[in-house]
């Protein structure tokens, strides 16, 4: 090999190892790691219990509620809870809302956030840690996950191990379960949407609709995948309450807090070892291994941590065991950390400006929707005017147009509205199917069955003097005679231009 082929050689060596460590350093420099597996590690202590608790009233409450019965007398679904598609209606209890009513629902969006932000600014991440749905499902799902796979350790060595029959096995009997739960957790959603009991009975017998078993798929299908295999990613990545829940806390909101002045220098310990000149943590990183979000708190305060407290009841654990006082991790204010690290009296001020602030909104926002309650007419009144033609001049000279009116009795017993024309000087009315009261030609009485729309043709006709133009404005009132309940629908009445 000549002198030049050497330096060719030596020259493709360099540029490959210039390609490679440039490759390495740019996997260094990623913005993004790999996702590492969670295996969070059963602990107990009162947060857990707290925490179990919570699961069991909350899927106490989403599993009964469809089952709840309320009278609301004849002709009527007796569900104390249902959402009645095919009918336009929600029923909630005694609370019966019409799909024009649906600003009700933004109203308690909006009561239901304030409460959220007053939480947050008491109590930090409490509804992400207790409440939320995605971690009752996955605490679910985590348990079940558990109980056929063993422990923490027993988890990684098997999804670590190669594949064998047993772990096909348990991978399978973890993954039925999983399913079965999601399937109860779609119908359970289904079964506020129709009556329980017969909707479950068609479904059985494969007797219900395709709208039934798809939302069946997808609600338990997204439950599957999220509470299954998304996990700690849904909290971190998807939620989009993890980005802005820091700008609702505060230095006196109480949350999950690592007593760093206590607790470093760290280090391992056995039980006999004098901790008067180092830090109270041992390092055993239990506080890591139960968090569910895979956060180690001793690094401070994080976006994927939802404030369960678990990593507090691990710890405690661990400083009992060394006969050590308790809170190395614990639920606390950043201001009150400051304090004991200087070693001054701790307090907590559950009333600052910032959570008046939420009490007012929330006292505000829970006084206009009850006002909005207890004020919201049950009569609803639609009037249509006639577009093709818009009058008609009649033999005599006067002139006529024509109304769609439609009369919503939101009453449940049979009512009769009076309907009368006003601020239309002589004017007659003439409604088909239907006579006007014996010497007032303006007024009629409309029969309208509980719980419906009354639709009615309506004519009026008034002679040319009476008119001011090409369009005279007036309105119908329509009155419920048993309630006094009025309202009064503007309309014009179109004529010939002068």
């Amino acid at each position: 090999m000549t002198a030049t082929d050497g330096v060719a050689a030596t020259s493709t060596r360099e540029k490959t190892t210039t390609k490679a460590n440039t490759a390495e350093a740019a996997r260094k420099a990623s913005l993004y790691g790999d996702h590492e597996k969670v295996y969070p590690r059963y602990v107990n202590g009162p947060f857990r219990r707290l925490k179990t608790i919570a699961n069991w009233v909350l899927l106490s409450i989403f599993f009964v509620g469809p089952w709840l019965r309320w009278d609301r007398g004849p002709n009527a679904p007796d569900q104390a809870i249902l959402i009645d598609m095919p009918d336009r209606k929600a029923y909630f209890f005694a609370i019966e809302i019409w799909p024009q009513e649906v600003y009700y629902l933004t109203g308690i969006l909006v009561l239901l956030s304030i409460i959220l932000f007053f939480a947050t600014a008491l109590l930090g991440r409490v509804w992400c840690g207790f409440a939320c749905f995605q971690t009752v499902f996955t605490d679910i799902f985590v348990t079940i996950e558990r109980a056929i796979e063993g422990e923490r350790a027993d988890r990684m060595r098997l999804d670590r191990g190669r594949l064998t029959v047993r772990k096909v096995g348990l991978k399978a009997m973890k993954n039925a379960a999983w399913l079965a739960v999601a399937f109860l957790v779609g119908l359970g959603f289904v079964l506020y949407f129709g009556n329980a009991p017969t909707l479950v009975m068609d479904i059985v017998t494969l007797q219900a609709g395709a709208a039934p078993y798809g939302t069946i798929a997808v609600v338990g299908g997204f439950c599957f995948l999220l509470a299954g295999y998304a996990r700690e990613q849904v909290c971190i990545y998807m939620c989009p309450y993890a980005r802005f829940q820091s700008a609702m806390v505060d230095d006196e909101s109480l949350i999950v807090t690592y007593e760093a002045w206590r607790g470093e220098p760290r280090g391992k310990a056995r039980k006999t070892e004098d901790f008067s000149q180092r830090g109270h943590c041992v390092d055993c990183t239990l506080c890591y291994q139960v968090c569910p979000t895979g956060v180690d708190i001793r690094k401070g305060t994080q976006l994927a941590c939802i404030g369960c407290g678990l990593c507090a009841d691990a710890c405690d654990s661990i400083m009992d065991r060394f006969n050590l006082p308790r809170g190395l991790v614990r639920f606390d204010s950043v201001k009150n950390q400051a304090r004991r690290a200087r070693g001054e009296d701790v307090s907590i001020r559950w009333l600052r400006p910032r959570t008046l602030i939420y009490i007012t909104a929330l006292v505000v926002a829970i006084a206009v929707m009850t006002t909005a309650f207890v004020t919201r007419s049950r009569l609803e009144v639609n009037v249509l005017a006639e577009r093709s033609p818009l009058y008609v001049q009649l033999s005599d000279g006067s002139i006529r147009n024509g109304y769609t009116v439609k009369i919503l009795n939101m009453e449940r017993t049979d009512t009769t509205f009076t309907v009368a024309v006003e601020d239309l000087p002589q004017a007659t009315m003439d409604i088909v199917g239907h006579e006007t009261v014996p010497g007032d030609a303006a007024t009629a009485r409309l029969p309208v069955t509980g719980d419906s729309v009354g639709t009615f043709r309506v004519y009026v006709s008034a002679p040319p003097e009476a008119l001011d133009g090409a369009a005279t404005p007036f309105r119908f009132r329509i009155e419920n005679p048993a309630t006094g309940e009025a309202v009064n629908q503007s309309a014009n009445f179109n004529a010939p231009a002068r």
